[in-house]
């Protein structure tokens, strides 16, 4: 009997194939925080973020958010921001590798009314123009049909300021918050839903970022580039039981890290592929749905993928990412950014990184720079066989050829996901050999290929009021596997705080630019036992480049407005009366 490693290679490859056949033969555009070219002109279809964390409030349940709209200043009238008719926004679940492509989609569609066309107001004597309502279909079988759990739901009017909310002139209502509650519906099947306006919950620099890495700045104080801005988010909260492949509880799960709980999640939208402009200053749209943006892992499309092929990686599926593998996938093997932490190359001329170190020589034979071998020269040998490293396991996967060092750590990441498997374990209780099993701390493997949040649903919640709670998700996970005596004297699954944080999913707290900008520094390679170069053989492998990487930050930690403790978790937007940017 063929177990079941073998099994999944067997499927593996066929779903490399069937990717090969599918090949768009057309181009679209847009995607996140107006990162490709196109984009801006289409801002009503762009993805900004997307999040999915067992819920707080009901770990029975997930939260999934989906962001679109960048950059709304909220007094930006006298036309405010809505979402789009003629879209279709979907929210798209995978969770079971042996079916192809999604499992579970959510579909939003909105529609808009003028109730009083006589005005210039947005709202006025309690009549608004632009008023949103949407449907939501729901499919079971990957898309082939649908069927609709909410009808006529409310998009709460923008937050304009009190005279329009509360005024005797405006709406007349009690406060703001009482509209965004009043929007929170259930569906029939246990979901719950929220559709409208938000804080914007990402936070960065972006000035200094994209002023090639300038973060934190050299000189000048570092500024949230997103405080003070909305955006406008679809919130859907799940029964695990009804994303579980078979129909099971939490309670069921064998473990905290049962692969059999791994789901994957991204989010797109969609418009009809023909638009027409008319003389009377109306259009239509009709054709075929076209896909014009979507967002899996946060800064994918930003700050990995080129510029002359961003609007091609909005345009494709992730399920077609492996199609693109010799496009795309060295950007991941050896991403730009490694460039600028690297005194070899251009790491002198970005500052600002100077505490980000890749491992060039580590434990004296292998580096991680770009353009090196990483892991590879082990490739067939004796030292990974049995681990997830080895062909008889998950093919070429992860470690595909020389000269793609960021495979083993970088590309599981972003686009597998990683196995409770060697060398994917913890350095505690390895004696050294970083291929030998260690302290479990993630299973998140969901091997399709595409760029999407992996989210294993088994793990239980770290409280936002404990102590241990951090926005460094997944690295502040390792730091205490590592370090604390409560966790680091045995290699048992156990729960870590923050195992349920990003890359394990994304929790709306946590600091994804700095996790993401430590990891390309090689801080994941240090926690499963490949240290940084200035580490002694038998000493501790916390060395001072560790503790620099880990110690790095960009000046911007958190959101300019705390999140609530309740669906949908996300800050009240900004009113168009408060200037705070």
């Amino acid at each position: 009997m063929k177990n079941k490693f073998n099994i999944l290679k067997e499927k593996l490859s066929t779903l490399l194939i069937a990717a090969m056949m599918l090949v768009p033969t057309f181009q679209a555009s847009a995607s996140s925080h107006r990162e490709a070219p196109l984009i801006a002109d289409d801002p009503l279809a762009d993805n900004t973020d997307l999040y999915a964390f067992r819920s707080p409030d009901n770990p029975e349940m997930v939260t999934i958010i989906a962001n679109y709209i960048p950059l709304q200043l909220p007094h930006g009238g006298p036309n405010y921001y809505t979402f789009g008719e003629n879209i279709r926004y979907e929210i798209h679940i995978d969770n079971n590798i042996l079916t192809p492509g999604d499992d579970i989609i959510y579909r939003f569609t909105f529609n808009q009314v003028n109730e009083d066309p006589s005005t210039f107001f947005n709202i006025r004597l309690g009549k608004q123009n632009g008023k949103t309502t949407y449907t939501c279909e729901k499919s079971i079988d990957g898309g082939v049909s649908f069927r609709t759990i909410l009808t006529n739901g409310v998009v709460p009017p923008p937050n304009i300021g009190s005279y329009s909310i509360t005024g005797a002139a405006g709406l007349g209502a009690p406060n703001y918050a009482s509209l965004l509650t009043a929007a929170e519906y259930s569906t029939p099947e246990g979901e719950r839903i929220f559709c409208g306006s938000a804080d914007d919950p990402f936070f960065v620099d972006l000035g200094g970022i994209f002023d090639v890495g300038n973060a934190p700045r050299q000189k000048g104080k570092p500024r949230d580039g997103l405080q003070g801005y909305n955006i406008h988010a679809i919130c859907l909260q799940v029964n695990i039981a009804s994303l579980q492949k078979d129909g099971l509880s939490v309670k069921k799960a064998k473990n905290i890290l049962d692969p059999d709980y791994v789901i994957g999640v991204w989010a797109s939208a969609s418009r009809l592929k023909t638009k027409v402009l008319k003389n009377d200053g109306t259009m239509s749209e009709s054709g075929d749905w076209v896909q014009v943006s979507r967002l899996g892992m946060p800064l994918t499309n930003e700050a990995v993928v080129p510029i002359g092929y961003k609007d091609l990686w909005n345009a494709i599926t992730p399920y077609q990412d492996l199609a693109y593998l010799s496009t795309f996938g060295n950007y991941f093997y050896n991403p730009e950014l490694g460039l600028y932490m690297d005194d070899a190359l251009f790491g002198g001329a970005v500052p600002a990184f100077a505490n980000l170190r890749i491992q060039k020589n580590s434990l004296g034979a292998y580096g991680f720079g770009n353009g090196q071998d990483g892991l590879y020269p082990l490739k067939g040998t004796s030292a990974v066989a049995g681990t997830a490293l080895d062909d008889a396991v998950f093919g070429t996967l992860l470690l595909p050829a020389a000269g793609s060092p960021r495979s083993v750590d970088l590309w599981p990441a972003f686009h597998t996901g990683v196995p409770n498997l060697s060398p994917y374990q913890l350095a505690t209780g390895k004696n050294g050999n970083p291929l030998a099993a260690g302290k479990p701390f993630v299973n998140n493997f969901l091997p399709n290929g595409g760029d999407m949040l992996r989210l294993n649903m088994a793990v239980p919640v770290t409280s936002r009021t404990s102590a241990d709670f951090s926005s460094l998700g997944l690295v502040q996970a390792c730091v205490l596997g590592l370090t604390d005596p409560r966790y680091n004297t045995n290699t048992n699954i156990e729960f870590i705080p923050n195992m349920d944080g990003f890359p394990n999913g994304r929790r709306l707290e946590d600091d994804v630019t700095r996790i993401e900008l430590q990891a390309v520094g090689g801080v994941v390679l240090a926690a499963i036992g490949l240290p940084y170069d200035d580490y002694v053989s038998g000493g501790s492998l916390v060395t001072q480049d560790l503790v620099d990487v880990l110690t790095y930050s960009t000046g911007v930690e958190k959101n300019d407005r705390p999140f609530k403790t309740k669906f949908p978790f996300l800050a009240n937007p900004w009113s168009g009366k408060v200037v705070n940017n």
